[in-house]
């Protein structure tokens, strides 16, 4: 497969490429798992709203530029070999949005969108409840009707970046009798209501990506309902479609952690090829990051057409997680001692975020529905292997 590009294309390329230039902070924003971090990366969202960079594939009446996939994937590779900013808004740019403009009502549109877009509102997933981790159809949490509101009482886990976020979007069941994906309810809350309680959980490196979060007598109007009362689940799984497939996680993330890994393996040759296996990671990162390049061009290619994500996200996933992972720990055998030195310390030189990623890294295989269960996926829906 040859990737070729129109003039249009190329055009836009250089656009982005020439703002990316002036306007990507000189140095590393601190990270978005604290407060200061956090804002930070709230006013670098403004920064990309105000050039019209936040959200490329919205249509322009809700902040956007009206681009496709293929100017998406070309924006988000441009984005990564800048060395921009990780977004704080992920949850809500490239998962909610996209399933708000498929379910949501036109005035949830006009309210949700444009303040997502700017920053003013930071979203957090609220999926994962103790004893519903993987298994979303799981869920317990209530959200009981009380005429025009709904009562949530209940927990959420695991909610990522719940610990400073504005909004929650997540399942809830509205059905006390249902069972599994019946009953479920989608709905959207900003997590400043009375009765919330927000609990920080610190990650491998002691900072708090994520929060659990209590819920006791909230009440949160219908009108923050997305689709039907009891659809919940189709709801969520378009959202988790977004999630495993082509939002989430970019080509152009991986292209350019491969570009890093061999400069690294350059850099570390002498001591490298003592194990012949880390030269090999390194060719073997760099072709697997352009082979998830090639198939989601295709993917983006066929949804243009009026194609659709099915169960091979599932796929994707359990690909670009598994790959990520080998990258890094390709570059912490590649560092040696100096691994252990994150990115504060001034011995580091510059080497501390390979660790940073590194731990990251141990999240992909669970995030997003473990890849234990996108092999269930996949052998049930593609497959058509028998249950177990």
């Amino acid at each position: 497969m040859r990737l070729e590009y129109t003039e249009k294309q190329k055009a836009f390329r250089a656009e982005i490429r020439e703002w990316l230039a002036a306007h990507v902070p000189s140095k590393p924003l601190v990270s978005f798992d604290t407060r200061e971090g956090f804002e930070q990366h709230r006013e670098w969202e403004r920064t990309l709203n105000a050039g019209h960079w936040s959200a490329v594939t919205w249509p322009s009446e809700l902040g956007g530029r009206g681009c496709d996939l293929i100017e998406w994937l070309i924006f988000e590779e441009e984005y990564w070999r800048a060395g921009a900013p990780l977004r704080v808004n992920q949850n809500g740019i490239f998962l909610l949005a996209p399933t708000l403009m498929e379910y949501g009502t036109d005035e949830q549109k006009q309210r949700f969108l444009p303040r997502m877009a700017a920053g003013d509102d930071i979203w957090a997933q609220g999926w994962s409840e103790p004893g519903a981790g993987s298994d979303m159809a799981a869920i317990r949490c209530k959200a009981i009707r009380d005429g025009d509101h709904y009562v949530i009482n209940g927990q959420k886990t695991w909610s990522t970046r719940a610990a400073y976020a504005d909004w929650l979007f997540g399942l809830f069941r509205t059905d006390p009798d249902s069972m599994r994906h019946h009953g479920l309810t989608f709905i959207l809350l900003p997590l400043n209501l009375p009765g919330i309680s927000i609990r920080p959980i610190k990650q491998l490196n002691g900072l708090p990506g994520f929060a659990e979060i209590f819920f006791d007598d909230v009440r949160v109007p219908v009108e923050n309902r997305m689709g039907d009362e009891g659809s919940g689940w189709s709801v969520a799984m378009a959202t988790a479609g977004f999630e495993r497939g082509l939002m989430l996680r970019s080509p152009g993330r991986f292209q350019q952690t491969a570009k890093s890994l061999i400069d690294l393996y350059k850099q570390y040759r002498q001591s490298a090829d003592a194990d012949s296996a880390l030269g090999d990671a390194a060719v073997k990162a760099w072709m697997d990051a352009e082979a998830y390049a090639l198939a989601t061009y295709s993917t983006a290619s066929r949804l243009r057409k009026g194609g659709q994500i099915g169960a091979e996200a599932s796929t994707n996933k359990i690909f670009w997680s598994e790959m990520d992972l080998a990258m890094h720990e390709a570059a912490m055998h590649m560092l040696g001692p100096r691994a252990e030195l994150m990115s504060p310390s001034p011995q580091s030189a510059g080497d501390g975020h390979w660790l940073d990623g590194f731990l990251f890294a141990q999240a992909g295989p669970i995030y997003a529905g473990s890849n234990e269960i996108q092999r269930n996926i996949i052998a049930e829906r593609m497959l058509g292997l028998p249950r177990s």
